[in-house]
């Protein structure tokens, strides 16, 4: 049984609905899964080091990380996430230039700290509909199957 984290910023209910989405599919195959977020429940960058997996959700909108990740994302510098499998999941908007950087961000800094990172980051346009959420379901079981090499 894996230990995972799913950490998420939503602004607009979006990335949570993704986030709940997916810690459900990960609890109903029995792992043990904290389900986190960077607005009420913050978390140390440190504590990632606890989890197998860690799961990382954030909206993307115009080119840079979200406000409420920018502390998280500077702390990460300090840990080393050899032996981790992180993976990036999240609503975006393709009306701007860049389509879901906050993402690929978080995926880079992960790598950077040594991490594995799941090859699919996970993107949806703006609120997820039925057949997102069943590829929220899909991420989650692929995390899984990567996770348990």
């Amino acid at each position: 049984m894996a230990k995972v984290l799913v950490l998420y910023a939503s602004l607009t209910g979006s990335t949570e609905v993704m986030a709940e989405t997916i810690t459900d599919y990960i609890k109903a195959k029995d792992h043990d899964v904290d389900f986190k977020s960077f607005d009420f429940e913050p978390i140390p960058a440190k504590e990632l080091v606890n989890y197998d997996g860690i799961l990382l959700g954030s909206y993307s909108w115009d080119d840079d990380i979200p406000f409420e990740v920018e502390d998280f994302y500077q702390d990460m510098d300090d840990v080393d996430l050899s032996g981790k499998l992180v993976g990036t999941f999240g609503s975006c908007d393709s009306y701007y230039d860049i389509y879901g950087p906050a993402l690929d961000t978080l995926a880079t800094k992960a790598e950077e700290r040594n991490s594995a990172v799941y090859k699919e980051k996970l993107k949806v346009e703006l609120e997820p509909d039925d057949q997102d959420i069943e590829h929220c379901e899909q991420f989650a079981e692929g995390f899984l199957q990567e996770l348990a090499k």
